[in-house]
């Protein structure tokens, strides 16, 4: 028997602290969700643990992601139209998360409700979990008293905004292994088997092709100043992170997405359907417009996007049109342009906005598809070259081997 220390929210809102000896750390979980209150966290009683049983308690915890999200935001929809209390339902939901930092935030979420707090309002004090896409979605449910059915097209939202990120990740994913695959092979075959092939010609190293000269020079190079590439990589993607993470660095890095000849179409769609499908969203949701178009351009994912949306904002701001900054720039097509006009001249930008976005969505598919078709070949053919430059700079000499064991 292990004994285990929990922490506790009571339903006054102390948090009380408890030890439980369990067999094991899924039992006395279970003996502490059966308690009063709600389960914060759980952890080994580190006194009574040797260093290995401490390593096997040890449980790291991430954020919550998308998917997080979207089973918290179907769960909710369903105990909502079955009647149960918005209060009830997320201290159920909150009890079953089996992620205990997502499960902390729907405890504070369900105590701020239960004190008097709005939904939305209780959603907007967690930032980091709940963009203010969600919020406001919510808030503007909330007036319009269409909860469960925001709820609903929420839950559509994140669904088609995971099924993007999964495509665009997995069109990346694919020559990224590729070529480490190959530079792994390259090295390995500079650092272990040309040096003990190329023994064979020991001494005779001035009658070797230059092919196989520059090969040797390259092992060499690799077995005794390894190091040099391994710190120039390390640096480089230093550097690139650090860069990045300036808003200088990060304008820089994503113009340059934009411009790359392979990959700029796809994420020139990847920007435009995350843009459209968020502002159909918040507009048929009932927000208002300046808002709809400030978080748009917080969640567009590029600078040169985000500032296009904050020209649009502070133009409609004005008094102007959406379509006039927009007919101005360069980032959406012109056929998008028009249409968006027509939207607006009718009253009906929502749904042309919907309809938009499902376009560029099958569009994104389609892009995806045909990157992923063009990078293939070209990877395969950057590992043909190299790999056929090494087996030829190790052939030439096995083809002339008689000269050179003569002389």
């Amino acid at each position: 028997m292990a004994k285990f220390k929990c922490e506790m929210q009571m339903p006054d809102g102390q948090v009380k602290y408890h030890t439980i000896t369990a067999p094991s750390l899924a039992e006395a979980t279970q003996i502490a969700q059966s308690r009063e209150g709600y389960l914060l966290n759980i952890i080994a009683d580190g006194s009574q643990q040797n260093l290995y049983q401490r390593m096997q308690n040890v449980r790291v915890e991430f954020g919550p992601g998308l998917r997080d999200l979207m089973s918290f935001t179907k769960q909710l929809s369903v105990m909502i139209k079955a009647g149960i209390s918005i209060r009830d339902a997320i201290a159920s939901i909150a009890d079953g998360t089996p992620n205990m930092r997502f499960q902390a935030t729907l405890n504070e979420v369900c105590r701020d409700v239960e004190s008097g707090i709005p939904f939305s309002g209780a959603l907007g004090k967690h930032p980091k979990v709940f963009s203010s896409l969600y919020v406001n979605m919510i808030r503007a449910s909330e007036i319009s008293g269409t909860f469960a059915h925001m709820l609903d097209r929420i839950v559509e939202y994140l669904d088609q905004q995971d099924e993007t990120h999964r495509m665009v990740r997995g069109a990346m994913i694919y020559p990224i292994v590729l070529f480490t695959m190959s530079i792994a092979a390259v090295v390995f075959l500079l650092q272990w088997v040309v040096p003990k092939f190329m023994k064979l010609f020991k001494g005779k190293e001035h009658l070797l092709p230059k092919p196989t000269i520059i090969l040797l020079a390259m092992s060499n190079f690799m077995q005794n100043y390894w190091y040099i590439p391994l710190s120039i990589v390390v640096v480089l993607a230093t550097g690139i992170i650090i860069t990045v993470r300036t808003p200088t660095g990060r304008r820089a890095w994503d113009r340059m997405l934009l411009a790359i000849p392979i990959i700029k179409k796809m994420m020139r769609a990847l920007y435009i359907t995350r843009s459209l499908q968020s502002l159909g969203e918040l507009v048929n949701a009932g927000v208002p417009i300046l808002e709809a178009l400030d978080i748009t351009a917080e969640i567009s994912g590029n600078c040169v996007y985000k500032d296009m949306w904050r020209d649009v904002r502070d133009t409609v701001k004005e008094g102007g049109k959406i379509v006039h900054e927009l007919q101005a720039s360069d980032n959406l097509p012109r056929s998008v342009v028009q249409m968006i006009s027509a939207g607006e001249e009718s009253g009906r930008l929502g749904e042309v906005l919907d309809e938009i976005s499902r376009y560029y969505s099958k569009e994104l598919k389609e892009t995806i598809k045909t990157v992923t078709g063009l990078l293939e070949p070209l990877m395969i053919v950057f590992m043909g070259v190299v790999v056929g430059f090494i087996a030829m700079s190790i052939l030439l000499p096995i083809f002339s081997m008689q000269k050179l064991m003569g002389k």
